[in-house]
């Protein structure tokens, strides 16, 4: 077979094949890197193309099957209105004689528009017009359009225009209504996720230059986010032919795909510059990256795809919805670590800047931890009262539907909506909507010998017919509209039916069936999450101890993140400089959304961490040491990943949609306090505590994890002739603290000789400890001006 790939990028003959499918992977991703690169732009640029599509495809507020959702489709079907187009005239007195005029040639005109089904005002005759379109302090009035087709885009622009240009001295006209919500909503969505995307990703540029020292490194991470959103396009396109994608999932999914191939090319990255530090060609560093780093990001995308998964488990459509928009750009984030970056290092490679010498074992990180393990019972507790305390604001969230407050108050939709909640309540949605099937007179008897007996309930709207045998009760509660009276209300409405069929719907209804489900359904979704997680670490571990661990510490940062949520979104803390108004409570769904995105990202890092950590216990070192150099070997890579992860977060928090700025600003914190607070102090402190213990199993179990256990650690073979920058300083003396002679297991010292130049030779590399060879360096030729050839054997 032709490749593509030049003779002097293929390894040497003395570098052997590193083992396993993603090394083979990895291989043939760079010796094909044309294909490859040139599959990944058809990609993106398809996802691009298609974006617009993407966003047209959606739905706002995909309906469910919960009673409340049952209620309102048995009433959309009677109904021949999809929705309506409300404006308000303000600002003139109503029997202002220039404004009657302006407003009843708009509805004739508006009236013979195809798509409308009928259009009332308050001073026309038509069935709803009169005095309940007007305020009560008689200085603004409403024009109402329902229409038949809310579908039509022309035929919504040619009702809004018209309404818009109703004019009169002094009169001001906004146009609103539910038509006009759900495409706002679009649109608003659609440009916050674009301003998330142009703000983040030149910030996370500047920041990963600054980790890597060079423009090539950094790019390439940026290079494979972007790809990956344009394959995160094409799935969301190809879910929204066969499903209902509320217009939130969108920006969620985007957020996460664009966060995680940040991440996984970060890591991909920074293991080839180790390689190639180590003295590996470009080649071989690819190769042995994609086969310990790549099997990293796969165990991790796993990981975050199972959490994702929980999801499934409820029958609301936008959990539904995100669900298999997450899980499907989590595999795409994956598959462009594992493909696109090898390529693109084949092509950059020789460009990225080499270390010059490893990572030292002594540094912040690994004395983080020494400091830690003195004082481990106070720094563990400290660290769990501090995590509990944040997490405590949570316990008093109140769940709620934002309704129009999810737009910024600068929108009309939102202005309007406020508008006829305020000042035209005979109009304004009822807290509780009652859907009844029979006649007027039987809803009518059923509103008063019922509706109208029960505590809580304020007053009955007069009964509505819609359909054939079909009517609606508008119920007026005491206080908020959604809160514990209201929720109170729709009990006693769904014990106490009157014997008939009935629906309760409303904001209040929509509310409890979604509390109902999280009880229901959640402790399901918690448990699978939980066992596939316990599932996935013990196979990479070998340990029962550390799946545990690592459960209840990312459920401990979990609730500081829904805890900080509770305080900014419900009680409004920071709500000035956050650029909103609070709502009074937490938009329905995004807890479990938090939930499921934070574990998922926490056990992300915990499977950086320990992967480090286990690969340094493979090859022999105690639990404690193992402890030590993992997290000074990826603790750098961790938080810089964390950071980056925190910039793109923060960048969709700006925007204006309520929904995704609690997302953005709940997840942010989420990844800050785990990066820190629980993978720098509480992790190591928890397993200074445990010792040993940490790697515990029993015989069965051991057995097991012999069999069919993950090993996240690949055994690579000796790079053959390795030579190091000329750069590289001599060795490292070992520390003060540690003994030359380490009990952690035997080390030795390779030479080799940085330049072909008859000097003398130094150290260049410290073999880490391995479980049952002695490494040697024995002359292989002659030594002089030739220079020195190390061959390395086994004893």
């Amino acid at each position: 077979m032709t490749t593509d790939v030049p003779a002097s990028d293929v390894p040497a003959s003395g570098d052997p094949e590193v083992g396993g499918r993603l090394a083979a992977l990895g291989r043939f991703c760079f010796r094909h890197r044309r294909w490859v690169l040139g599959l990944w732009a058809v990609v993106l640029v398809v996802g691009v193309l298609i974006g617009g599509r993407v966003f047209e495809g959606t739905v706002a507020g995909a309906a469910g099957s919960s009673e409340a959702d049952r209620g309102t489709a048995v009433v959309t079907a009677a109904d021949p209105a999809k929705g309506s187009v409300t404006a308000v005239v303000d600002g003139v007195p109503v029997e202002d004689q220039a404004v009657r005029t302006a407003v009843t040639r708009a509805t004739a005109e508006i009236t013979a528009l195809p798509g409308v089904a009928s259009v009332t005002d308050t001073y026309g005759s038509a069935a709803g017009s009169g005095p309940a379109q007007r305020s009560a302090d008689g200085n603004a009035s409403l024009v109402t359009v329902r229409m038949t087709d809310g579908s039509s885009n022309a035929q919504l622009s040619a009702v809004t225009e018209r309404l818009s240009g109703i004019a009169a001295d002094g009169a001001k006209v906004t146009v609103g209504g539910d038509l006009v919500l759900q495409q706002e909503v679009k649109k608003q969505t659609e440009r916050d996720t674009r301003f998330g995307e142009i703000v983040t990703l030149p910030l996370t540029l500047v920041v990963m230059v600054l980790v890597f020292g060079g423009l090539a490194a950094a790019s390439l991470p940026v290079i494979g986010a972007v790809a990956s959103v344009g394959g995160a396009l094409l799935a969301m396109f190809g879910f929204s032919k066969i499903m209902d994608i509320d217009t939130s999932v969108l920006p969620i999914a985007t957020v996460l795909g664009l966060g995680l191939s940040i991440d996984y090319a970060l890591l991909m990255v920074n293991r080839f510059r180790e390689e190639r530090g180590h003295g590996a060609g470009i080649a071989a560093a690819v190769e042995r990256t994609a086969a310990t780093a790549g099997r990293t990001v796969a165990f991790s995308g796993l990981t975050v795809a199972v959490a994702l998964s929980g999801l499934f488990i409820f029958t609301s459509p936008v959990l539904a919805a995100v669900a298999a928009a997450g899980v499907s750009v989590v595999v795409i984030a994956v598959a462009a670590a594992l493909t696109l970056v090898p390529a693109l290092l084949g092509f950059a490679g020789h460009r990225i800047k080499t270390p010059t010498a490893p990572v030292p074992d002594e540094g912040f990180f690994s004395r983080t931890v020494r400091r830690v393990r003195k004082k481990a019972v106070p720094v563990a507790l400290a660290c769990t009262a501090l995590l509990v305390a944040a997490g405590a604001p949570f316990a008093g969230a109140e769940m709620r539907n934002s309704g129009a407050a999810v737009l910024p108050a600068s929108s009309a939709g939102r202005q309007v909506s406020e508008t006829v909640d305020q000042r035209f309540p005979q109009v304004a949605p009822a807290p509780v909507t009652v859907v009844v099937r029979g006649g007027a007179a039987v809803a009518q008897a059923y509103a008063d010998d019922v509706v109208a007996k029960l505590p809580g309930v304020a007053g009955v709207r007069a009964v509505t017919p819609v359909g054939e045998q079909l009517s609606t009760v508008d119920v007026l509660v005491h206080g908020d509209p959604q809160g514990s009276a209201a929720k109170d209300v729709v009990k006693e409405l769904r014990a106490e039916r009157g014997g008939l069929t009935t629906y309760v719907t409303g904001g209040a209804a929509s509310v409890v069936d979604f509390q109902h489900e999280l009880l229901t359904r959640g402790p399901w979704a918690l448990g699978l999450v939980a066992i596939g997680t316990l599932i996935l670490l013990f196979l990479m571990t070998g340990s029962v101890v550390m799946p545990v661990k690592a459960l209840l510490m990312n459920l401990l940062s979990l609730g500081a993140s829904l805890g900080a949520l509770t305080l900014v979104f419900q009680d409004g803390w920071f709500s000035g400089f956050l650029g909103f108004s609070p709502v009074g409570g937490l938009e329905t769904f995004i807890p479990v959304l938090v939930f499921a995105f934070a574990f998922g990202l926490s056990m992300d890092y915990e499977v950086f961490l320990l992967a480090r950590i286990k690969e340094l216990r493979d090859r022999g070192y105690s639990s404690t040491r193992s402890v030590e150099l993992g997290l000074q070997r990826s603790g750098k890579i961790i938080t810089s990943a964390a950071l980056l992860m925190v910039i793109v977060f923060a960048g969709f928090a700006a925007g204006d949609m309520l929904m995704v700025k609690q997302m953005g600003i709940a997840l942010a914190v989420a990844v800050a306090v785990d990066a820190t607070l629980v993978r720098c102090l509480l992790v190591p402190a928890a397993m200074s505590l445990f010792g040993e213990f940490n790697w515990w199993a029993p015989a069965p179990l051991r057995r097991l994890h012999r069999r069919f256990g993950l090993s996240e650690h690949t055994e690579l073979p000796p790079i053959a002739a390795a030579v190091l920058p000329a750069q590289r300083g001599p060795a490292q003396e070992p520390a003060e603290h540690e003994p030359a002679a380490s009990t952690d297991g035997p080390t030795a010292t390779v030479m080799a000789k940085p330049e072909p130049v008859g000097a003398a030779t130094q150290p260049v590399e410290r073999v880490e400890p391995a479980a049952a060879a002695l490494l040697r360096v024995e002359p292989a030729g002659p030594v002089g001006a030739e220079g020195l050839v190390g061959a390395v054997t086994e004893r």
